[in-house]
């Protein structure tokens, strides 16, 4: 299927564990408090799953945006604005190298602030917030979670749809959390969404043709990081996606007999490059167009 033709379909994608995950986080939702979600400072829209917003209503919510180091930084804080409101504190945050424990705990009392101060006032001492953890897969749910526990509780991978179970992690005596596998919704009705989940690695590279996905994230480059080509692979740019590539493709000798391309070994390698920030920090969605 071509991409003009996907753009009027839709794509149906929904592991058996996710349905169980859903009924599974409607049940405990009204043991928390208050929900995190993390999003992908990338793809700040396209890692936002709908059925969260149904899922958890009038809970007050703290968004996270992952992988602060591989955004565009001026991108993130458009994002963090865009995001924000009366009932929504949004920061952004590299989940490995920031002090996670301190940002997540602050930021939970201050959201949390006015009920605690009202059991206060009452006379009753608050118990710890609990917190329900969620996010599509590959966004950082279980390395925050082990950050802040400091140590191995949830598994962590790049794969997508590691996290199967829920499971509560007690951090300190104002934090407990409870963590849920990633979930994604059942379909995608836009092809450039499941086009930019594809290309940060949020779903499994069997879901979209490869081809696609290089094609869309050639088309950003050319448009939008002209010179981070260039300096990459020491070829001049062209407007071509295709054409693009397999000069690329030449140019690092990715050939089978006979001369012949081997696309497929030069669409992994592009999409290999962009996770592992070979072409520096790229936001692929922009704030102010959405």
């Amino acid at each position: 299927m071509n991409n003009e033709s996907r753009q009027n379909s839709t794509i149906n994608w929904y592991p058996g564990h996710m349905t169980k995950a859903k009924r599974e986080m409607q049940d405990k939702l009204k043991m928390v408090d208050m929900v995190i979600e993390i999003r992908d400072c990338r793809i700040p829209n396209s890692s936002k799953n709908p059925m969260i917003e149904e899922l958890i209503q009038n809970k007050p919510r703290l968004i996270l945006l992952s992988k602060k180091d591989k955004g565009e930084i001026e991108k993130v804080a458009g994002w963090v604005k865009k995001l924000s409101n009366e009932s929504t504190t949004v920061i952004a945050c590299d989940l490995v190298h920031d002090n996670v424990n301190s940002l997540i705990t602050k930021n939970c009392q201050d959201i949390m602030k006015p009920k605690l101060d009202k059991q206060r006032a009452r006379g009753i001492n608050p118990r710890a917030i609990r917190a329900m953890v969620v996010g599509i897969p590959n966004v950082g749910k279980s390395t925050m979670i082990n950050r802040l526990a400091k140590k191995r509780i949830a598994k962590t991978s790049d794969r997508p749809g590691v996290t199967k179970a829920l499971q509560w992690v007690k951090l300190n005596k104002d934090l407990e959390l409870l963590d849920t596998p990633g979930v994604l919704w059942p379909k995608f009705e836009d092809a450039t969404v499941a086009l930019n989940l594809a290309v940060t690695g949020a779903i499994n590279d069997t879901i979209l043709p490869i081809e696609e996905v290089a094609v869309y994230a050639m088309k950003k480059l050319i448009h939008e990081y002209p010179d981070r080509i260039k300096e990459k692979y020491d070829l001049e740019v062209e407007e071509e996606p295709y054409l693009m590539l397999e000069k690329i493709a030449i140019k690092r000798g990715f050939l089978l007999s006979g001369n012949q391309i081997d696309e497929k070994r030069n669409y992994e390698s592009l999409l290999r490059d962009l996770r592992d920030d070979k072409f520096g920090p790229i936001t692929w969605e922009n704030a102010d167009e959405m």
